[in-house]
C-alpha cells in the first residue's frame, strides 16, 4: 500500500476559539531531546552539526522536518514543535501562519444543537456499511440541479503539500483534519472557521461524529495510531488514546462508531521501512481495536494475524528477521449489527508464507472481537516497498500487492437479501454472501489492476448499482467508471476515461505527470448521480442511468481562499466528495506517486 505513506506525526495543542494563550513550545528543550545526539556528535553520517544548520532558513528546517529528508525523525514534533526548533537552530522567526485561520474566522458561533437529527455525513462512508451514498433528504441535490452547481467557498490548508482528510458535515458545521494534524470547524455554508485543534499527527483519516452524554463528539485518528474524541462544538479534547506501539503504525481509515464503541482500523509503512536492508522484517500486525466512546478505555483488540510474529533467522547485517506480518487495515470497518459483525478489508503480507488472511474480508464478532471468518480473495500476496539488490527482507517470491484500500460496503438488496460489496487492487471487484463466510456471490473484472490499479480508496452503492472508479495508473489506458448490478454482477454500463483536462494547462500527460485520467480517488452517489474525482484534476459527476457525465469542474489553479491562505488544486485522490444539504465538498491536491499536490478544499452549491 505504497501510496498511503506518509511521514507526519505531529502533538497536539489547542488554537483559536477554544484556546487561551498558551506558553509556545521550548525550541532549545525540543532540540535536546529530539536532535541533540545526532546534531552535536561528529561523525554521524549525513547529520550536519548544529554550528552548520544556522545559516538554513528556518522555512526550510520546518520543511525538512515535515515532509522532507528528516521528516521521520520530526515525527515526534508538532507543527508548532517544528517552527520552533527551526526558530532555535536558525535564530530567526519562521515565516507564515502554521494554523490559517489568522482571518476568516467566523463573527459568532451559534449552539450546533444535535449534530445527527439534520442532513448530515459522518464518517468514511456516510453510515457504518460504508454505502457512500446520501438520500435525497441528507443530499438536498436533486440529478436536475447538479448541472448548476457553482463554486461557493475555497479553504487553504496552510504549509501543507496534500489535502488529506475526507470532511465530515453535521449541524451546519464541516469538519476536516489535514496533513499538519490541523482539525478544523468550518461554517458549511461560507467557511469561515470556528475553531481549530491540533492533533500529535497529521489527521489523513474521515471524523466520525456521535453524541456523548452531555453533548457531541468528533472521532479520528492520526498517523501515529493515537485516537481521539474532541468536543464537536469547541474542539476542546475529551480524550485521546494510543492504541498501538508499532513505530511503523498507523490509522488511516476512519474510525467507525457503533452505539457506545468506537472500532478503529490500524495499519502501518513498515512494508516501506523493510526496504531498508538494516531493518529488521517484520513485526507489525494490522488490528482492529474496540475502544469505549466516552472513556477512550479499550475494550478489546484483535490481530488480523492470529499468531505472534516468531524470530524466522538472521539478515546478512545482523538484523533478526521475524514474521508472520502484515495484513495492515487501512479502510474504515463496517458494521453489521444484525449479525453482531464488524468486516474489514486487510491488506497484504509482508513476509512468507503470507497469512490466510492477508489481501481478505475479515468478520470480527462486535462484542468479544473474536474472529468469526474470513474470505482470502489473492493467497501469497506478500510484498515489501523497493525489493532490489540483495535485501534479505523481500519476500522470495514477492507478491502482486493487491491488497484491499477500500472498505467493505454492507448493502440490502432490492430482493430482500444483504450482500457484502467489495473493490480490490487487482481490479476485481466481488459481491460476497455475508449468511455463508464471504462466499462469493459474483465476481466483476472493473480493471486490469496493479500496485497502484484496480479499486484504491473506495466505491459507492445505491439500491441497484455499485460504482467503481478504476485507478490502473501504471497501465496504458488508466481510468474508467463502470456500474455493476448488484444481484447479477453484471455490468449496467461503463464510462470511458475523458482525456485528461490538464493536457490544456501544458501538464504533460501520463504516469508520474500528475496529468492521466485514473480514477484513483474514493467516489460517493446520491439518487441519480455519481460524483468522482481524477487525477487530472476534474471532478465529475455522471448519470446513474448511462454514466454520461452532467457537470465537471476543473480544480487545477489557484484559489481565493476565505482564510487568506494561498491554495491551488490538483489530483483528486483518496478521500471522496461528500454531498449534504444541497453542498458538495472535496479536497483537491493529493500528493504521492503520479498525483500533483495542492492544499485546498472545495464547497459547491446552488445559485
Amino acid at each position: 500500500m505504497t501510496r498511503r505513506v506518509s511521514t507526519l506525526v505531529l502533538m497536539f495543542v489547542l488554537y483559536g476559539a477554544v484556546a487561551a494563550a498558551a506558553q509556545g513550545p521550548d525550541g532549545a528543550a525540543l532540540f535536546e531531546a529530539q536532535c541533540a545526539r545526532c546534531h552535536t556528535e561528529p561523525g554521524v553520517q549525513r547529520a550536519p552539526l548544529l554550528e552548520a544548520m544556522r545559516d538554513r532558513s528556518p522555512d526550510a528546517i520546518v520543511t525538512a522536518l515535515t515532509s522532507g529528508t528528516m521528516a521521520l525523525q520530526g515525527q515526534d514534533l508538532t507543527i508548532l514543535d517544528r517552527r520552533a526548533v527551526a526558530e532555535y537552530i536558525t535564530g530567526r522567526a519562521a515565516s507564515g501562519d502554521p494554523i490559517g485561520t489568522s482571518v476568516g474566522r467566523c463573527e459568532s458561533t451559534p449552539a450546533i444543537g444535535d449534530l445527527l437529527i439534520g442532513p448530515h455525513w459522518s464518517g468514511w462512508g456516510a453510515g457504518g456499511e460504508n454505502l457512500r451514498f446520501q438520500s435525497s433528504e441528507s443530499a438536498g441535490l436533486g440529478v436536475d440541479q447538479v448541472p448548476g452547481l457553482t463554486l461557493k467557498w475555497a479553504f487553504g490548508f496552510p504549509e501543507s503539500t496534500s489535502a488529506w482528510g475526507q470532511p465530515a458535515v453535521a449541524g451546519g458545521r464541516v469538519y476536516v483534519g489535514s496533513q499538519n494534524g490541523v482539525v478544523y470547524s468550518l461554517d458549511a455554508k461560507t467557511g469561515c472557521s470556528h475553531w481549530t485543534y491540533v492533533a500529535r499527527g497529521g489527521v489523513r483519516t474521515a471524523i466520525s461524529v456521535g453524541a456523548l452524554d452531555d453533548g457531541h463528539a468528533l472521532f479520528f485518528g492520526d498517523t501515529g495510531a493515537r485516537v481521539y474524541a474532541i468536543d464537536a462544538a469547541t474542539g476542546a479534547e475529551v480524550w485521546s488514546q494510543k492504541v498501538e506501539s508499532h513505530p511503523g503504525a498507523r490509522i488511516t481509515g476512519a474510525p467507525t462508531l457503533h452505539e457506545d464503541r468506537l472500532y478503529v482500523p490500524v495499519s502501518s509503512i513498515e512494508e516501506v521501512l523493510a526496504a531498508d536492508p538494516d531493518y529488521g522484517c517484520c513485526t507489525f500486525r494490522g488490528s482492529i481495536v474496540a475502544l469505549d466512546a466516552a472513556s477512550g478505555d479499550q475494550i478489546w483488540k484483535t490481530f488480523a494475524i492470529p499468531e505472534e510474529p516468531v524470530s524466522r533467522g538472521t539478515g546478512p547485517e545482523g538484523t533478526t528477521l521475524s514474521g508472520p506480518a502484515g495484513a495492515a487495515i487501512w479502510s474504515s470497518p463496517t458494521i453489521d449489527a444484525s449479525r453482531g459483525l464488524l468486516y474489514a478489508a486487510t491488506g497484504n503480507a509482508y513476509t512468507q508464507p503470507a497469512a490466510e488472511t492477508s489481501d481478505a474480508i475479515v468478520a470480527f464478532d462486535l462484542g468479544s472481537g473474536e474472529i468469526r471468518w474470513w474470505k482470502q480473495l489473492t493467497p501469497e500476496d506478500a510484498f515489501i516497498l523497493g525489493c532490489a539488490g540483495s535485501n534479505a527482507n523481500c519476500p522470495q517470491d514477492e507478491g502482486p500487492d493487491h491488497d484491499f484500500g477500500a472498505s467493505p460496503a454492507l448493502v440490502t438488496m432490492t430482493n430482500g437479501s444483504d450482500l457484502l460489496v467489495i473493490g480490490q487492487k487487482s481490479g476485481m471487484t466481488y459481491g460476497l454472501d455475508p449468511d455463508r463466510d464471504g462466499a462469493i456471490v459474483w465476481e466483476y473484472r472493473a480493471g486490469a489492476g496493479s500496485a497502484l490499479g484496480g479499486i484504491e480508496w473506495g466505491f459507492a452503492v445505491d439500491a441497484d448499482n455499485a460504482y467503481f472508479a478504476v485507478s490502473d495508473v501504471l497501465t496504458p489506458e488508466p481510468g474508467g467508471l463502470s456500474a455493476v448490478h448488484l444481484r447479477t454482477g453484471e455490468l449496467a454500463w461503463h464510462a470511458e476515461p475523458p482525456p485528461p483536462i490538464c493536457a490544456d494547462l501544458g501538464v504533460r500527460t501520463g504516469f508520474m505527470s500528475g496529468c492521466d485520467a485514473s480514477l484513483p480517488g474514493a467516489v460517493s452517489a446520491i439518487p441519480g448521480v455519481v460524483f468522482s474525482g481524477s487525477t487530472d484534476g476534474g471532478l465529475r459527476a455522471h448519470s446513474t442511468e448511462t454514466g454520461a457525465v452532467i457537470w465537471i469542474y476543473d480544480t487545477n489553479g489557484d484559489f481565493d481562499t476565505v482564510n487568506g491562505v494561498p491554495a491551488t488544486g490538483g489530483s483528486l485522490n483518496a478521500s471522496g466528495p461528500v454531498i449534504v444539504d444541497g453542498m458538495v465538498y472535496v479536497n483537491a491536491g493529493y500528493s504521492f506517486l503520479g498525483s500533483r499536490g495542492g492544499n485546498v478544499l472545495l464547497a459547491f452549491g446552488m445559485d
